[in-house]
């Protein structure tokens, strides 16, 4: 991967909260060479996909992130985006990146994740974009994806990605000479095994609590999650655009007006 020098403005967000290790590992490695301010949750909002604040305040206070400018906000990682790029940082930045998650974000889970939704808002409003995760929930090896993530901005220098398109990166929880290198992969169709357990409280009313997860990968090797379990690290890039453009194609052939 080539990579040409240029220090850049960025937007360092993510969903696990602005004191986060992962977010501080990030935020203190890009800032030795570029130029970061942090808008990042108050506290963790993990898993919640694309939500926005629209019925209640959302407020902003500093937060002391070393010689780092950070803000933290009462909101989602859609809303510190939002907040960050309309009203928070000045001059607005080169990019946004998001993260490091811990856990991976492969299959549908970037349709819950706030770290990608994070990097997808960004997109939406015109600016390049990254989301980075790391694969093991439990991981302390944040440092590796973070370099990573340095010199993969040092890449985006030269090229610039497609309009309302963002890289969804996902790093393998391992030592750095671990790691067999990088694949540049499609979304899979992982699937999660869910489950829901039902109990009652103590005045016998009946809830329930989501139970564990279990992500299953396909068995394409130009899959995202299947890549990453082989130890690569996976770079995806991500449409905000969903339409399904065959289906579109098809349908205008359908007769379904007047009757």
């Amino acid at each position: 991967m080539a990579v040409y020098f240029k220090i850049m403005k960025i937007l360092v967000t993510n969903d696990d909260g602005i004191h986060h290790p992962g977010l501080c590992t990030l935020r203190e490695e890009l800032a030795r060479s570029h130029d970061v301010t942090v808008v990042a949750p108050d506290r963790e909002r993990s898993a919640v996909g694309h939500g926005i604040t629209l019925h209640v305040p959302l407020r902003v206070f500093s937060v002391d992130h070393g010689k780092t400018p950070a803000f933290a906000v009462t909101g989602t990682p859609a809303d510190c985006v939002k907040l960050g790029l309309l009203e928070l940082v000045d001059p607005k930045p080169d990019l946004v990146v998001s993260g490091i998650n811990p856990g991976p974000n492969v299959g549908v889970n970037l349709n819950y994740s706030g770290t990608v939704s994070a990097a997808r808002e960004a997109a939406i409003l015109g600016y390049r974009a990254v989301a980075i995760s790391v694969s093991d929930p439990d991981s302390t090896h944040f440092l590796a994806a973070a370099r990573f993530v340095n010199r993969l901005i040092g890449r985006l220098t030269a090229f610039d990605i497609p309009k309302n398109t963002f890289l969804n990166v996902n790093v393998p929880a391992r030592p750095p000479e671990k790691i067999l290198g990088v694949k540049i992969c499609r979304q899979g169709l992982a699937r999660l095994e869910e489950a829901f357990h039902r109990r009652t409280d103590p005045r016998n009313l009946v809830y329930y609590w989501q139970g564990s997860e279990t992500l299953f990968y396909g068995e394409s090797d130009d899959e995202d999650g299947v890549a990453l379990a082989a130890g690569y690290i996976t770079i995806t890039p991500v449409r905000c655009d969903m339409t399904e453009y065959n289906l579109l194609d098809r349908m205008k052939d359908w007769d379904l007006w007047p009757e």
